[in-house]
């Protein structure tokens, strides 16, 4: 081993052969200090990144009523579920008529009323996006779909309920539409919108249907 000068290091006394190690190791160890803190202050940033990685859930806000997208949206949704996916659906406004069971007119003042007559009285009652034919296009899809062996809109409804998806009605849009809780099917949750943007804001996959 030589020094800087060129000389044999080994060929020194052993005392200041000692103290010129010691000072090297100190010279290094003095040098590498702050590439370890930032190599540890590295493994920390990656650690958090990894923590708030997307979740393995898919988000869907259901705002249409007809029957096709709803149609598109819950095939999607039960298809992610059996895969093992989270899966959850927030119905709002027009998509609310998806989880109907029933209208109801007893106890609602007479906008509520109007309000409800317009409306689609369950899932089994919506026109398509196109194609509707003053009402002949659900019927041709609905008769399509049978020989098919394509499930129904209110048959895939059951799967998603069957399946764990979670079903969420937009409490607003309830009060807005004049429907009442004792209108939508029993396997519905009440919620916000937070409830949604909550949902959303971890999932890897959000859809607008």
């Amino acid at each position: 081993m030589t020094d800087a000068a060129g000389e044999d290091v080994s060929a020194l006394d052993p005392s200041l052969r000692r103290l010129i190690e010691g000072l090297v190791e100190k010279s290094v160890a003095d040098r590498l200090q702050p590439i370890q803190e930032q190599m540890a202050t590295l493994r920390t940033r990656v650690e958090s990144v990894e923590s708030a990685t997307l979740a393995d859930r898919v988000s869907i806000l259901v705002f249409s009523g007809e029957m096709d997208k709803l149609l598109a949206a819950f095939i999607v949704a039960t298809g992610a579920a059996a895969m093992g996916t989270r899966v959850s659906m927030f119905f709002a406004f027009w998509g609310l008529a998806a989880i109907k069971k029933r209208r109801m007119f007893k106890g609602k003042p007479i906008t509520e009323k109007m309000m409800a007559a317009m409306l689609p009285r369950s899932s089994r009652r919506l026109a398509t996006s196109r194609m509707n034919m003053l009402g002949i296009g659900p019927v041709f899809f609905k008769r399509v779909m049978r020989k098919k062996n394509v499930q129904s809109l209110p048959e895939f409804v059951e799967l998603a309920r069957e399946l764990g998806v979670r079903l969420v009605a937009c409490r607003l849009s309830m009060e807005v539409m004049g429907i009442r809780e004792a209108e939508l099917l029993e396997a519905v949750e009440y919620g916000n919108v937070a409830v949604y943007l909550e949902d959303a804001r971890d999932s890897r996959v959000t859809l607008f249907v």
